[in-house]
């Protein structure tokens, strides 16, 4: 099951520019939920809710049930989160509604354990991440947080492609065939001729 993190938002009475401004002059981060065939609703967040999530693992393959008090709770995806480019604070974040019987496209991020378990790596083989996500399509409740691949005892030469990932039933890779290369574990770099020894550990 996908994991379901609950955010409380407040609503804000108005859109655009000027109203987003007011909302961060108010030390709050504006936002939409959109989609669900439902309009549009314009919300108010505290920063510090926004920094707390992002800081968790699956940011985007997380949902929440965003609770707007009296007007009731939103279940959504995050799809963008804007960011100010000089202090680096979230400024604007848009959350898509999802309903159980939803199709939703999500980029999941691929990540590689137990690398140094590797006698391909240990030898100064290279790993190369092809992928650092693969896109799916599936129902919400099935949305992976996370693709692992697991290096213990495996050497150089070793591939993972898109078809070989062992992704849940009900889980399709998206605009991404299966003959697509996610990780490999390349030959040492070669010098003079021989390959280059990995660094001798201090």
């Amino acid at each position: 099951m996908t994991e379901i993190s609950a955010i409380v938002a407040e609503l804000r009475d108005r859109a655009g520019k000027g109203a987003a401004r007011a909302t961060r002059r108010d030390g709050k981060v504006p936002g939409v939920i959109y989609g669900g065939k439902q309009e549009p609703i314009c919300i108010a967040l505290d920063p510090r809710v926004i920094w707390a999530e992002l800081h968790k693992p699956g940011f985007k393959t997380r949902m929440f049930d965003v609770d707007l008090g009296e007007s009731g709770k939103h279940r959504c995806l995050a799809r963008d989160v804007q960011f100010h480019p000089v202090t680096d604070q979230p400024v604007h974040i848009d959350l898509m509604r999802v309903s159980a019987d939803a199709v939703v496209h999500v980029k999941v991020p691929v990540h590689v354990v137990n690398a140094d378990k590797s006698p391909g790596v240990k030898a100064g083989g290279v790993v190369s991440l092809e992928l650092h996500e693969v896109e799916v399509t599936c129902a919400p409740d099935l949305i992976p947080g996370e693709i692992v691949i697991d290096l213990d005892g495996k050497d150089v030469g070793y591939s993972v492609h898109v078809g070989e990932l062992g992704l849940p039933a009900g889980v399709t890779p998206y605009h991404v065939g299966a003959g697509a290369a996610v990780l490999t574990i390349a030959p040492p770099t070669v010098k003079g001729g021989e390959a280059e020894a990995p660094a001798a550990q201090a």
